[in-house]
């Protein structure tokens, strides 16, 4: 006779249910497959051989962008000299924003206390000397 046990939310009837190793989703994504931020890191991070001043230097390719870009920027390029502020401003602009971030409300109450404390002593080093 049948095995009796409940049918209903998250129990599925036992003969529609997923074997053991079958995926849920055969035809998604395979397996080793990468996304764009991946494969646009791993390309930029790969070598070239670069003449500089006549002699072969290796570098990634993500540096030898930045010095062609460097490069028209400073032979006067409009375009070229955008793009490398806009770059650099995003650069400068990311670090202190996860800085922030990172600093709780327990850090944030000993840095109020402990900072007018410090300017003191630091003003009256800069007094005397």
């Amino acid at each position: 006779m049948a095995e009796e046990y409940d049918i209903g939310y998250r129990r599925p009837p036992k003969a529609t249910r997923y074997k053991t190793g079958q995926s849920g989703n055969p035809k998604g994504r395979p397996r080793g497959s990468t996304n764009l931020a991946t494969d646009l890191s791993a390309e930029l991070n790969e070598q070239i051989t670069v003449r500089e001043g006549g002699h072969a230097r290796r570098i990634t390719k993500q540096r030898a962008l930045i010095k062609s870009l460097t490069a028209q920027a400073l032979k006067g390029d409009v375009r070229a000299t955008s793009a490398l502020l806009a770059l650099y401003a995003r650069v400068i602009a990311e670090p202190a924003a996860a800085e922030n971030a990172s600093i709780e409300e327990d850090e944030l109450l000993i840095l109020r206390r402990f900072g007018p404390r410090l300017l003191a002593s630091l003003g009256k080093k800069g007094r005397t000397a």
